[in-house]
Formats: C-alpha cells, structure tokens, sequence
C-alpha cells in the first residue's frame, strides 16, 4: 500500500515547496486567544521552521454503519500547504479478506471521495460541493492535531470560543470551513467539531447530510521535539446519537514533515 501511495503522490503534480520555512516568533503569536496560545506552546511550535507539508500513516479500525463490524485497517496520507492539498488513502478487508481501497483528496480546491474493490472496480465516487467543504475542513483539522504552523498563515482565522477552547476558519479558493478546538489546561488538544462535514443519509444512499463531526484525541507523545496524538477517534452526531466510526492510532516511524510529493 505504501509503494502504491508514494507513486501517486508523485505522480499528482503538487508543489515541490521550500525545503524549511522561517522560524515561529512570539510575535507570530500575538493577538491569538489565550487558549490558542496555550496550544501552539504545548504543541512546541514556538523556535521551529513553520512546516509546509507531511506524511504519516495509522492503523486501527474502521465500520461504515453502527451495525457494521469493525474492519481492520491501514491508512497513509500526505498534506502541504503549498496550493492546500491532502491526499488520504485507507485501505480494509470487506468480511475479513476482499480488500477495498478508498481515497480521500482535495486538490486545486475539489474534493473527492472514491471507493474500489480490489482497487479495480469503482463503488463509489463523490463529488461536489459537500466534499470540497467536508475535504477542506478535514485538511483543517489536519493541521491542528499534526502540523499546526502550517495554519499560521494569511487564509486562517483564530477567534476566542471560551476558557478552554478557540476556533479557527480556513478560505481556500472561496471556500470557508469553521472548526472549534477544545484544549486542557496544558494546551492539549482533546477534541475538534466541526458541521462542515456531510455524511450519508442511512435511509439514502444518495442523499448526504450535513452534521457534526468530532474527532476526540486520547494520548500524546513527543517526536523529535514535536507533539504528537498517539491515538484518535472519528465520529459522527446524528439525530439518533453517536456514530463513531474510525478509531486510528499512529505509526511513530511513518511521520515525516517537509517532504516533498513522493519522496
């Protein structure tokens, strides 16, 4: 699965991007809410070149539906934040051995969600408004639990939530996604929400609704300096209650930052 996402990423034409960006100040910081500041100092953000890209891979579980057994999975992905792209591969095994392969990308301002068995016969393909929102806002929060200094940039806002949370707004290509960042009292990051995201309608297949979308952090480590979630969650909040669908944890050895496409 590796080989096959390398080749891709090489293949898509991104931006090769600068090979460090300029340090993080103080005076970067200035002006952000009290506990955005809390956060990008646990996050060790503060004296490190701003990060233009990276790429990683998790594994754990995954379940399309709340009856659905969990599916064993694998993931790989690669963001920058030359040109906003994010490209997300997972890869499971349908009743335990058919393997299916879905990509998740926003690229040149479009989002798009495909599906393949065996990577050979489409069984999904999504496009539209709702993805170019619900791929952009995951590229958001992205950024917050991996790589925040590639959000300190022109095209996001931070505005004050309360004690214990602030929220950010992406533009992209005149797109605008919000997401509101729950932290502890070290700065951790415990939880991102978001309703810019669409999933689909249980009692249709075609239809998609919008609705919230949380993706709740249990663990840190530091890596090379960095801060790091050891273990996350997806879930969706629907009007019968919580779906939560993909429970990841990180490969240490698979995180880069600053890599170009394919490298």
């Amino acid at each position: 699965m590796r080989a096959k996402f390398m080749r891709e990423i090489a293949s898509l034409g991104l931006p090769q991007g600068p090979d460090t960006g300029p340090k993080v100040s103080d005076a970067d910081l200035e002006g952000l809410p009290e506990p955005a500041l809390r956060y990008l100092r646990f996050m060790n953000v503060v004296g490190r070149p701003r990060d233009w890209s990276f790429r990683l891979s998790f594994t754990g579980r995954f379940r399309r539906s709340q009856g659905e057994d969990w599916m064993n999975c694998e993931t790989w992905q690669y963001n920058s934040r030359r040109g906003i792209a994010r490209i997300f591969h997972i890869r499971a095994r349908l009743a335990g051995f058919v393997p299916v392969l879905a990509r998740d990308t926003y690229l040149n301002g479009r989002g798009r969600m495909s599906v393949r068995v065996l990577d050979l016969v489409t069984v999904g393909d999504g496009t539209g408004e709702e993805y170019d929102i619900g791929e952009l806002v995951t590229y958001l929060n992205d950024g917050i639990m991996i790589a925040p200094s590639m959000l300190l940039v022109p095209e996001v806002r931070w505005s004050p939530g309360d004690a214990n949370s602030f929220d950010v707004a992406l533009t992209d290509r005149g797109s605008t996604v919000t997401g509101r960042v729950f932290v502890d009292e070290r700065g951790a990051p415990t939880n991102f929400s978001t309703t810019d995201r669409f999933c689909a309608d249980p009692y249709d297949p075609y239809r998609l609704l919008r609705a919230q979308w949380t993706t709740p952090m249990e663990g840190w480590r530091e890596i090379e300096g960095r801060r790091l979630p050891t273990r996350g969650q997806a879930i969706w909040h629907l009007h019968w209650g919580p779906f939560a669908y993909a429970d990841f944890t990180l490969v240490p050895g698979s995180v880069a930052f600053n890599v170009r496409p394919g490298e």
